[in-house]
């Protein structure tokens, strides 16, 4: 049933193109948006990466150093670098505020630490921020460069760093400040911090009110603010992967009807149901695969231009294919029922 298979294909082949296209766009939409929803895994990785903690101490209590934090006394720094095993402990400081520029407001994380210190990533041009009125910001605020000056919570501050992509919390762009900077922004000055940064080994008996966690800790709580859109965005993948089985299941029925005859005649000559099963079956995964294919195209050319950070992994280009054939099999189901059910003596029948 091969031969057939592909010769009817090659017959409807400008309807089959079509699904074929609509079905390769459903495909690059559902590999985008599943590529956003790793791009808050990996920017989130990147900016608690990029400041060099091995673990991080806040307040008991808190569920972690950013969104999380509950502010403490920044002279508990003392009582944690003399722990055992600590080998750098620095106050940092984390808030969300707004850059004004010509009446409109940009939105930016606020990271702040001692200059030359942990809590302050490598610059890909300029330098981190050592005085204060300096600021470090992400390559993706736009409009700013080395030298330039700004307004970040009512308070002006000049570019003397930048940091490559460095974003978390679907694409808001982050920017660096000195400790005090960032006490000024956060807190009105007062010295206070988020949370301490350390490298080395933290024992397990801390001070009083204070509690340890990890990178993966930190790494959760910057993610916590896009539980309701990630949630969001596994049902809208779910929806796509659903309307693409719908348009290969309507083709593929679509093409039994239409066939109805021809399987008739099969049946009548002693072709087993196994081998039209089949044979619709190559259709479905010919149409879905061809899809996949050009759908993984779609999804590399939408993703730079794409609003939000979108990381397309080989694993979820490998994986496409895959599901793209679980799909069309599930979709043609009811048109294989449909040529199981046909009657041989439709073949004596006439046209």
């Amino acid at each position: 049933m091969l031969r057939p298979a592909l010769r009817d294909l090659q017959w409807r082949r400008r309807r089959f193109a079509i699904a074929m296209l609509g079905t390769a766009l459903v495909f690059g939409m559902a590999l985008v948006i599943t590529g956003v929803s790793s791009g808050f895994d990996a920017e989130a990785s990147r900016s608690v990466n990029g400041l060099g903690a091995t673990v991080w101490v806040v307040a008991k209590g808190a569920s972690g150093p950013f969104l999380g934090s509950s502010p403490m006394a920044a002279s508990r720094v003392r009582e944690v670098a003399s722990l055992p095993g600590v080998t750098r402990a620095v106050d940092t400081v984390f808030t969300r505020k707004d850059i004004v520029s010509g009446g409109s407001d940009t939105p930016v994380n606020v990271f702040g630490a001692v200059a030359g210190t942990l809590g302050l990533p490598a610059t890909s041009q300029g330098h981190s921020p050592t005085r204060p009125g300096q600021i470090a910001i992400s390559t993706k605020l736009s409009g700013y460069g080395i030298g330039s000056r700004l307004i970040l919570a009512g308070h002006p501050f000049t570019v003397v760093g930048t940091v490559s992509n460095a974003t978390a919390l679907a694409g808001v762009p982050n920017v660096y400040l000195t400790l005090r900077d960032a006490q000024l922004v956060a807190f009105a000055g007062q010295p206070v911090t988020s949370a301490i940064a350390v490298t080395g080994t933290v024992p397990t008996k801390l001070p009083p009110g204070l509690a340890t966690l990890s990178n993966q800790a930190a790494r959760d709580d910057l993610l916590r603010a896009l539980t309701q859109a990630r949630s969001s965005i596994a049902l809208l993948a779910v929806l796509l992967w659903i309307v693409a089985a719908m348009i290969v299941g309507s083709v593929i029925y679509v093409s039994v009807l239409e066939r109805q005859q021809d399987f008739a005649v099969f049946k009548a000559t002693g072709v087993s149901s196994k081998s039209i099963l089949g044979g619709l079956a190559i259709q479905a995964i010919v149409l879905s695969i061809a899809a996949a294919i050009i759908g993984s195209g779609i999804a590399a050319v939408l993703a730079p231009n794409f609003p939000m950070p979108v990381s397309l992994t080989l694993r979820a280009y490998l994986l496409l294919p895959v599901i793209a054939v679980v799909v069309g099999l599930a979709a043609s189901l009811s048109g294989l029922r449909r040529a199981v059910s046909i009657d041989p003596a439709l073949a004596f029948g006439g046209p």
